[in-house]
């Protein structure tokens, strides 16, 4: 298993592909949401992968600080069908919460998360934050993370 951490500009055309796959898969297909992935914010993002045998097997992004959210925040978090058994979720919360905290050397974190998923995040500190909100037709929340002084 193989952890990446890559700016726009630096992923080649098929890891590209790859991703928008991806989440194309999970969120647009499997749940059914339709929405514009391709939203602009891919080009400032960092995109966190976790590849498995040559193949991306689930994927975040992270988002600097941007006047939408008015902190840096996550994104886009999934794994692929067939792996989600294998713990990956955790896998890729933990290292992209150290990556954040260690490298971007930032304390507070951002998530519109799935509701169903309150608990997932939870236990990597994420705390709730206002009312549940419909997101393309999904119940979502805010969640923040504050790294611990």
């Amino acid at each position: 298993m193989k952890i990446t951490f890559n700016k726009f500009k630096e992923l080649e055309g098929i890891e590209l592909y790859e991703i928008l796959k991806l989440r194309s898969e999970v969120f647009v297909v499997e749940q059914e949401c339709c929405y514009n992935d391709v939203d602009g914010l891919d080009i400032e993002a960092i995109h966190m992968r976790i590849i498995s045998d040559g193949t991306l097997v689930a994927y975040l992004r992270i988002i600097p600080i941007h006047p939408t959210y008015n902190a840096l925040s996550l994104g886009r978090v999934i794994t692929s069908m067939e792996h989600r058994q294998e713990g990956l979720g955790k896998v890729l919360l933990k290292n992209a919460v150290e990556y954040i905290v260690t490298e971007l050397k930032e304390d507070v974190i951002t998530i519109s998360a799935q509701f169903r998923l309150v608990k997932f995040y939870s236990e990597f500190g994420f705390k709730e934050q206002g009312e549940i909100y419909l997101e393309d037709g999904i119940d979502h929340i805010k969640m923040i993370f504050t790294k611990q002084k």
